[in-house]
């Protein structure tokens, strides 16, 4: 089995531009005002949610694992 991933956006730095949901649509969606969500918070590892994260012009993403709290996005220094 492969690692779990707790995902979230911080909605303070999310600026809505909608690229994390281009990239995952699976993962991500938009809420009313405009800010982005992850579909489910806790998800197996996935490539797609992974660059979404990267791509994000802001790092609004981040992603730990669930099992440890260890970052997996962004990394750290």
């Amino acid at each position: 089995m492969g690692d779990r991933w707790h995902v979230e956006v911080d909605r303070s730095v999310c600026i809505g531009s909608g690229m994390c949901v281009n990239t995952a649509p699976d993962g991500f969606g938009l809420d009313t005002a405009r800010q982005s969500r992850p579909r489910s918070p806790d998800i197996d590892a996935n490539e797609q949610i992974l660059a979404a994260a990267e791509g994000c012009p802001v790092e609004a993403i981040s992603i730990t694992l669930l099992e440890s709290g260890e970052p997996v996005f962004p990394p750290e220094e």
